[in-house]
């Protein structure tokens, strides 16, 4: 729309943005710092991001700390549910440890950004966690690789 409307402002994701060739600005974050829009701002929003105290991983990543930090900045999430067939969401579990262990590249070449490795880890942490077998075992764990 902000196309076709002279003047108005509208926001969409930055892949969008490049493949569609639109403006964008440049934008004060929340140590105060001018930025531009990059993977690297992204990125630096994503690492400064404390998803440690946060249920499931919900995390608004607006204003993240960080002189390097994009302040409008947003994480993807895939939803599971605990109460598949354990083999379904084991092979879920399988698939999704691939793409974040081997898909970062393809992020990227999307102009998205690769999940921090500390996050990562703890996404895999919390797989153990919430999602058992029928007698109770973890149906993930690092030998499942």
């Amino acid at each position: 729309m902000s196309q076709q409307i002279n003047g108005a402002i509208g926001y969409v994701e930055y892949a969008y943005a490049l493949e569609n060739h639109l403006a964008y600005t440049k934008m004060i974050n929340a140590a105060g710092k001018t930025l531009e829009p990059t993977m690297d701002t992204f990125s630096a929003a994503a690492a400064n991001a404390n998803f440690t105290n946060v249920k499931d991983f919900y995390l608004i990543l607006t204003n993240q700390p960080g002189e390097q930090s994009w302040p409008i900045t947003a994480a993807t999430y895939m939803l599971m549910r605990t109460d598949y067939p354990a083999e379904q969401n084991q092979a879920v579990l399988k698939f999704l440890d691939w793409c974040l262990k081997n898909g970062q590249q393809q992020a990227t070449a999307l102009d998205y950004v690769p999940m921090p490795p500390p996050v990562v880890a703890q996404i895999e942490a919390s797989w153990t966690e919430s999602f058992k077998s029928p007698n109770g075992e973890p149906l993930w764990t690092a030998s499942l690789r």
